[in-house]
């Protein structure tokens, strides 16, 4: 078995609707774009920087589909090599890659004022399986019901208006 010690941890918004795809042998692959800011820019503006986190099988199907462009998203997970390739105006660009180990909502997201506590979050290592009966018996979710957890992509924050480069 493979041991991989390149591990990040990321806080953004989506640029688009995940996307769910099957592979030739019936995997699923879900891939979401991330937008984070960082304050690298020149005069120490925010520049952003894209995430393409890769999510295989179904290990947070009912996280997913909550999520929709805008959504604020916590993504922990195992990152790759960068790869360059040249945009549609054929500037160099880098693709970041992460393959999710764990993944939830922000507390610092658009729909603000969310407590940990209500945070519905899974993770593909030792801990228990999302839906578990570690989770708030009161509702499958973790706390949130269908439209307060839908509603996360929408209220008050940032919007990434950059275009997707992939």
């Amino acid at each position: 078995m493979e041991v991989s010690v390149n591990f990040i941890h990321i806080a953004g918004n989506l640029g688009a609707d995940p996307e769910v795809r099957f592979t030739s042998s019936g995997k699923k692959v879900t891939t979401m774009k991330v937008a984070t800011r960082s304050r690298r820019g020149k005069g120490g503006e925010d520049i952003t920087i894209w995430w393409r986190v890769t999510v295989w099988g179904e290990q947070f199907d009912k996280m997913v589909t909550f999520l929709k462009k805008g959504s604020s998203v916590m993504v922990y997970g195992d990152v790759h090599k960068p790869e360059i390739f040249t945009d549609r105006e054929g500037k160099p660009q880098v693709s970041l890659d992460i393959t999710a180990v764990h993944l939830e909502f922000s507390p610092f997201g658009k729909s603000g004022g969310q407590s940990s506590q209500q945070q519905v979050s899974h993770s593909a290592g030792p801990t228990a399986p999302f839906g578990s009966s570690q989770e708030t018996a009161a509702s499958p979710y973790g706390g949130y019901s269908p439209s307060n957890v839908a509603g996360t992509a929408q209220g008050k924050g940032e919007t990434f208006d950059d275009e997707v480069p992939f």
